[in-house]
């Protein structure tokens, strides 16, 4: 493990310790989640750079969709934070941008759907399953949440995110648990992600008791 990851993994751990205590009505706490995450925030709010909207505007459009975020997340699972936050904030600020009917997707990101379709292709033949965000970041040199925001922004094929509820009751089962009816097709997609990136951290005992 590099510098790099180390020290984004003491950041997702405080993340984790910090949302525990905002979720329970700390605002300091939320205070500083803010704090260690305007990067990220900032960081895919300017994937929206020209779109009529100073960024300052877009910025506090995210800062709810973070704040969604922050109160939605389960630290249950072993699974990055900024991974669940980056789709709740581009989501956020899509929702606003859609009134205006002004949505349009930067060439960078098509770019990068184009190499992440590549490389599901390539590694769904390699291992004869679909291939996790972590996976397909390792395969493309590309950083989990600029997938995501990819991925969210090109309407990604649903075969990525499909749930195995007609063979598998158990993670449909899981994912009706973690589906939200205020967003339910946002939400849908978030949470295939997370339980996608979930089962392959489960002992193949674990997965046995879930079939």
């Amino acid at each position: 493990m590099n510098q790099s990851d180390v020290c984004q993994s003491q950041k997702d751990q405080k993340n984790i310790t910090l949302i525990v205590q905002a979720q329970k009505g700390d605002d300091s706490a939320k205070d500083t989640l803010f704090e260690l995450n305007t990067g990220l925030i900032w960081s895919v709010v300017r994937k929206f750079v020209n779109r009529g909207y100073e960024l300052e505007d877009l910025f506090q459009i995210g800062c709810i969709g973070f704040l969604k975020a922050v109160e939605k997340f389960d630290t249950s699972y072993n699974v990055c934070f900024s991974t669940y936050a980056v789709p709740m904030i581009m989501g956020e600020i899509r929702r606003f941008l859609r009134d205006d009917g002004i949505i349009r997707v930067s060439r960078s990101v098509k770019e990068a759907y184009s190499k992440i379709r590549a490389a599901r292709e390539i590694l769904l033949k390699q291992n004869g399953e679909e291939p996790t965000i972590s996976e397909i970041a390792k395969f493309t040199g590309l950083k989990d949440e600029e997938i995501v925001v990819a991925m969210e922004a090109n309407a990604f094929p649903e075969s990525l995110y499909t749930d195995n509820s007609d063979n598998d009751k158990s993670s449909g089962q899981l994912i009706d648990k973690l589906s939200n009816d205020e967003d339910e097709e946002e939400e849908k997609i978030i949470n295939n992600i997370v339980l996608k990136d979930v089962l392959k951290t489960l002992s193949n005992r674990d997965k046995k008791i879930i079939d």
